[in-house]
């Protein structure tokens, strides 16, 4: 496990848990609104910890903390991920992950043996947009198309979640994206943050009204649509 961070409170990233939250070095995309460049293009300058060091704060913690999300970077491309979510199971801890859905075959294991309690995807456009979005030409989406057949036969609570970021998406996008993950249960559209460490250029944020203009176009679709960030 490449650990490159860890937040030790973290109040709203695991649904209705206080948790710490541990980031994993590395990305197999390049979405050029994503706002932690050092853990996709510029992993020398990242913090490293050992696991070793995550297990034992994890486990001075036991009885204050509830959860503990695991995210990125994308979780999926470490080499021993399901031993250490075994790990954090065996401290008590509920446990989140976070993903971009194109490691199925390694989220279906995660899923099947039982180490999470609740799964993030992130849904980065419609299936016609991806590439461009995920700045990986010629990207083939039938893996994340799985990861969401997945999730959606119902073995563990989640969310789908779209970040939503001039000049990738529109109000139709947003629709077609609704069309895709009909009767999800809930579905977050996520208010766009120049962090000054994007893996890009050229990127900026919807206003409120026009979120809520986005939120609109998903609502027939899902059971429960919210915004973040405004």
């Amino acid at each position: 496990m490449r650990i490159c961070g860890l937040q030790k409170l973290a109040m709203v990233d695991f649904p209705g848990k206080i948790a710490a939250t541990v980031f994993t070095g590395s990305c197999n995309l390049r979405c050029p609104f994503c706002h932690n460049a050092p853990l996709v293009t510029r992993l020398e300058e990242a913090e490293r910890w050992e696991e070793t060091q995550v297990l034992d704060f994890l486990a001075q913690r036991r009885g204050l903390l509830e959860g503990v999300v695991l995210s990125g970077g994308e979780p999926l491309l470490q080499e021993g991920v399901e031993d250490f979510l075994a790990k954090v199971r065996a401290l008590g801890y509920a446990v989140k992950l976070d993903t971009n859905g194109c490691y199925p075959q390694r989220l279906k294991g995660i899923l099947d043996a039982g180490l999470v309690d609740y799964v993030a995807m992130d849904i980065k456009n419609s299936l016609a947009k991806y590439p461009e979005t995920v700045g990986c030409p010629g990207f083939d989406t039938a893996p994340v198309e799985e990861s969401v057949r997945l999730l959606m036969e119902g073995s563990v609570d989640y969310e789908f979640r779209t970040t939503a970021v001039k000049p990738f998406h529109t109000p139709q996008d947003i629709e077609v994206i609704g069309q895709w993950l009909s009767g999800a249960p809930r579905y977050f559209l996520q208010t766009f943050v120049d962090s000054g460490n994007l893996v890009g250029e050229g990127c900026s944020a919807f206003s409120p009204e026009e979120m809520q203009e986005l939120a609109q176009k998903a609502r027939p679709w899902f059971k429960t649509v919210e915004i973040r960030g405004i």
